[in-house]
């Protein structure tokens, strides 16, 4: 009998469908100091973003089978050493796509109609400086017939790109490895459309883009520092839920305070779990703590696909 430890949690129809195939599945999350220990015990792992499986948590559980990560990016586990030692690694990249898209336009109406500030506001000043605040936040914009630029376009970018399609805004999109195809929209009476999208350059992106929003894994140094910064469009809206590190917070909030960048929409942050206060205290910046694939839809769908994997995997 097969022992899984879900250290970050699992959702419920993803520990059914494992306990019903003969699995024991243990979601009592273990401190990370302790995992060199406890882990010997099982024999895989389940995380999401908050446990990390290092070399040396690796070398020190050699009963470990399998690394499964409920999610997509994987800089907390380190994959190719995993499996240079036999372990199988997997994750679930288009389970919570949708989820993330939804957050990124979250965040984008939010900065076009300045929310994240009248939420500040009004609960402190609505009934002294109503007519003030009105003022101050009466130069909203719409979104329809702007052009949204994103940086990444592996699923959840395309997903970013569908939601943008169907809201009416153009869309010009940048990857490592250039697409061109069609994104699939499907409206209610089982109407659907192909619109045709192919990739352009980073730099186009950069310069031509009303707003932008990022779907990158981790890199070696950020993707939008203060030269990026200097060759947008004044005003630019940027929107960040893909990886902590992608933007240079710094620069960000110069651009900010400089009035080049007009807002900015954050899930993911260099310093998680504890944001820098000039990030979380910006009145230009609407922030969430790291939630893009925190919907119960998208965590059905990461326990029914991470569930699958891993009995395909020990079953085999």
């Amino acid at each position: 009998m097969f022992k899984i430890l879900a250290n970050d949690g699992i959702d419920p129809i993803g520990k059914k469908m494992l306990e019903d195939a003969g699995f024991v599945v243990d979601t009592n999350t273990i401190a990370q100091e302790n995992l060199e220990v406890e882990l010997k015990k099982y024999d895989a792992i389940t995380v999401r973003s908050a446990t990390k499986v290092r070399k040396e948590l690796i070398d020190a559980c050699p009963n470990l089978r399998l690394i499964g990560r409920g999610g997509v990016g994987m800089d907390n586990i380190d994959v190719d050493y995993a499996k240079s030692k036999g372990l199988a690694v997997v994750n679930t990249p288009s389970a919570s796509s949708l989820s993330v898209a939804e957050l990124v336009f979250s965040h984008l109406f939010s900065g076009v109609r300045f929310l994240q500030d009248a939420n500040r506001k009004m609960p402190l000043e609505g009934n002294t400086k109503f007519n003030e605040l009105k003022k101050n936040y009466a130069k909203g914009t719409e979104l329809r017939g702007k052009t949204l630029g994103i940086i990444g376009f592996g699923r959840i970018g395309r997903e970013t790109a569908s939601v943008a399609l169907g809201l009416g805004m153009n869309v010009l999109a940048y990857d490592l490895y250039p697409f061109e195809g069609n994104i699939h929209l499907k409206f209610q009476g089982n109407v659907s459309v192909d619109i045709p999208v192919k990739t352009v350059s980073l730099e186009e992106v950069i310069s031509q883009s009303d707003f932008i929003s990022l779907h990158t894994p981790f890199a070696d140094k950020p993707i939008l520092g203060a030269e990026e910064f200097s060759k947008m469009k004044r005003g630019v809206g940027i929107v960040n839920c893909s990886r902590g590190g992608t933007i240079d917070e710094l620069a960000l909030v110069d651009a900010l305070n400089a009035g080049r960048v007009s807002f900015a929409g954050l899930d993911v942050f260099e310093n998680e779990p504890n944001p820098r206060n000039e990030i979380l205290n910006h009145p230009k910046i609407s922030l969430t703590p790291h939630i893009g694939a925190s919907t119960n839809e998208a965590q059905e769908r990461i326990g029914e696909e991470l569930s699958n994997l891993i009995i395909d995997f020990f079953k085999k």
